[in-house]
Formats: structure tokens, sequence, C-alpha cells
């Protein structure tokens, strides 16, 4: 099931991903806690190759999934694919079996547990750096019923390598208090651009454990857009109608982007200010017609890598609109249709997390906000896993780079190559 709706005005980014087991009773006692781990050397951002390559199937293969969606046809997509793998990811490490083959095999993440562990804690450190010109950071929380035993391998892994903070809460008595706990944790993550991400009914006396990720992300263009020169322009949507949308401009001899093209597809990458010189980007792909699968065929493939590999500096004329876009997704049957039915029945296999093996995923949620503007872009998303109980060139001409029909973005982190969001633009103005 997809429900979508557009906010003209949202401003904020995060992707965050929430894990909620049910069953019959579950904890964190101070007894049963790990002991902190040792702090350990920096991993190199490359350590995380193998996540990222993950990171980025699984966004395409999910994108996929989203576009070919009967009930929204044509509609605007936007998620974090990194919020949704990493709060399955952290489910498959308390999976057993199918369970967790299928959990790994949709996320195309390795089967080597140390692999997989490795690279996301490099993952998370890179994602964490700082930087004074952008904010970029990410987080993760196990909130456990404090009367429920896990296994301590399974908080231990969860602390090492997802750098995951652990806290009790009392879902069995207070289930209400303990979902205002978790969301205040999210509002807190995520700059207070959610603040609500888990509704009323979601914990009751059954959860058991709730895991969540949060990303969020704020930065400028290096070559801001002037307001002024904004203006009013016609928008071809998906469905061929055409609108009018406030279209931003660059056309000045400083307008100098990585452009490519193929056949079928002009490359933009737009950059993110950065003072540490680690930089995040936004990269579009316009269709030089108006029919965006021309795009989504491409993504993925060896053709589309080569051009973004290839793409080099030059003067481009930009014209890029601006817009909000607000949506959520109830996930189960997509990505049990993507490989992972497993998880979603009483066949689940969760006995890592307790040694029982009583929990099955009963819901994934995950919801999304973007803003992009003159000046940059601010974006949002949340993921909810509900689980329950059972040389010298000669010189080039002008580029024209004119978004003013349905394109494909993504927010990209240069340094590891990971896509951290994801989205379609089939009308700025919906």
């Amino acid at each position: 099931m997809l429900c979508m709706k557009i906010s003209p005005l949202f401003a904020g980014m995060l992707a965050c991903g929430i894990l909620i087991c049910t069953l019959a009773a579950g904890c964190i006692t101070p007894d049963d806690t790990p002991p902190a781990p040792p702090d350990e050397p920096f991993i190199p951002p490359k350590e995380a190759g193998d996540v990222v390559s993950a990171n980025n199937l699984f966004a395409y293969d999910l994108y996929h999934a989203l576009a070919t969606d009967e009930t929204a046809p044509g509609e605007n997509i936007f998620f974090s694919p990194f919020s949704i793998s990493t709060a399955l990811s952290l489910a498959g490490e308390g999976g057993k079996g199918m369970t967790a083959d299928e959990i790994f095999a949709v996320l195309h993440l390795p089967d080597n547990a140390t692999v997989r562990q490795e690279g996301f804690s490099s993952l998370i450190t890179a994602l964490n750096r700082p930087d004074a010109d952008y904010t970029l950071r990410t987080a993760n929380a196990l909130w456990a019923e404090q009367t429920y035993p896990f296994l301590p391998a399974y908080i231990d892994t969860a602390e090492r390598y997802y750098a995951a903070d652990v806290q009790n809460l009392d879902f069995i008595g207070a289930p209400e208090a303990s979902r205002q706990t978790i969301n205040r944790w999210v509002a807190t993550e995520t700059a207070g651009k959610i603040t609500d991400l888990i509704p009323k009914g979601v914990i009751d006396p059954l959860t058991r454990l709730v895991i969540t990720n949060a990303i969020y992300f704020k930065g400028d263009w290096v070559l801001q857009f002037d307001v002024d020169e904004t203006k009013e322009a016609p928008f071809v949507t998906g469905t061929g109608t055409s609108v009018m949308v406030d279209m931003m401009e660059r056309t000045d001899e400083d307008a100098r982007y990585a452009y490519g093209e193929t056949d079928d597809l002009q490359l933009l990458r737009m950059p993110y200010a950065s003072e540490s010189g680690q930089s995040l980007s936004m990269l579009v792909l316009l269709p030089k017609g108006t029919d965006i699968t021309t795009a989504e065929a491409a993504l993925g493939s060896d053709a589309l890598d080569e051009a973004v590999a290839g793409m080099t500096e030059r003067e481009v004329r930009v014209y890029f609109p601006k817009f909000s876009m607000d949506l959520s997704y109830s996930l189960p049957k997509t990505l049990a249709a993507m490989g992972m039915p497993t998880a979603f029945g009483g066949g689940a296999d969760f006995s890592g997390m307790d040694g029982k093996g009583n929990l099955y995923i009963s819901d994934v949620i995950h919801q999304a906000t973007v803003d992009v503007t003159e000046e940059g872009t601010e974006a949002a998303a949340a993921t909810a896993v509900v689980m329950r109980l059972t040389s010298a060139e000669q010189p080039k001409p002008v580029a024209v780079f004119r978004a003013d029909h349905p394109f494909i973005f993504q927010i990209v982190d240069d340094e590891t190559g990971a896509v951290l969001f994801m989205g379609r633009v089939a009308d700025p103005t919906a």
C-alpha cells in the first residue's frame, strides 16, 4: 500500500529507521548490558565499499518497485535507501536461516558478517564526519522492554558496529509514554523535522524492541541561485499536462558544473558547499525527451556508471524547479515481492535477538520530505519496521539543462558514493 502527499513548505532532512518488536516480554537490564566496546581506530571510508554498493543497488530496486506501484502511477517519489537499509540490516543481525538470508539478499548486503558489520561501522563513521558548511549526521538506538532479556551478543553487535545507543523502556506498563520518549529522540536527531514518527497505537503492551535509525542533512549549493532570477515557467508533468512552477536559473558565465550526456539523458551534478573538501552533491538524471522511463531504465546500468564517471566541468545554463515533497509508504508487500517474504510471516526466525524466534515483521512504514530552494536542500525521512510476536580539450558549447519535465534526483555522499536519498519529480506543484 502506498500513501503520498506533497507539502509545499516542509523543510528538513532525515532518514530514520524504526524497528518495533512485539512479543511477550523484552529488556536489557543493567546486569545484562555488555560493557561498552573499547575505542577502535578509524576505518577509512573505502572499507565501506561493499555496504555502499549494496545500499545503491537496493536504492535502485526499491525505486523501480515504487515507480511501478499501480496505486500511484506517475506520482512523485522520495525516500532514503540508507535509512531503510540500516533499519532492516539491524533487524537482519538478529535473524537466522532463511529470514536473515532473504533480508540481506534484498538489501544486497554481504553474507559475511564481518564484512557487513565493519562496512556499516566505516560508513557510519564517514557520514558523521564534521564539516562547517553542511550538516550530515546519522544515529541509531535500541529501545528495549525493561523486563525482557535480549541476547548480549545481539546488543553488542548493534552497539559496536551500528553505534546504537541502548535504552530500557516500559512498553508493558506505559506504552504511550514509551512512544513519546522515542518520538522525542527522533525529533532531536532530526533537528525537529519529524516530531511524531510513531503514531498512537503502534506501540502497545506486546512491544518488545524498537530500533531507530536517523539521518539528517542540510546543505547549501556551492553555486546558489539568485532569488531574483527565479521565474514562473511551464513544467510538463508525468501525466503530460503542463503546470507553472517557480524555475530557478543559473545562466551566468560562472555557472560551471560537472555535466555529461548519454544518447537518452543529460546528467548534472550540483555540489553542496563543504569546508573540509569532503563533498556531497545532487546528481540529476534528465531525459532528453519527456519520458521518465528512459532515466529509470538507466538506473544501475554500466552505461550510466560510465557516463557519470566521464562527467566533466563546463559552463552550463541551468534551469531547475523549486520543489517540496512529503510522502509516506507502507512497504511490507513491496519488500515481500522484492524477495523477503519470510520476515513478514509466522515462519520468521529472529532468534538471534532473544534466543526464542517468536518475532515477525508486521509493518514497514517510511516517510520522507525534501525542500529544494535557491540556497540549497533540506530533506527528512523516517522508517518504522514494526515487529510482533510470533588532455587540453577544445572549448565545448554551453550546455542547456532545462529541467522542465520529469526527472530523477539523488543526494549522494561523494566521498563514499552512497546514495543517501533518491526521488522522482513528476510534478513540482503536486
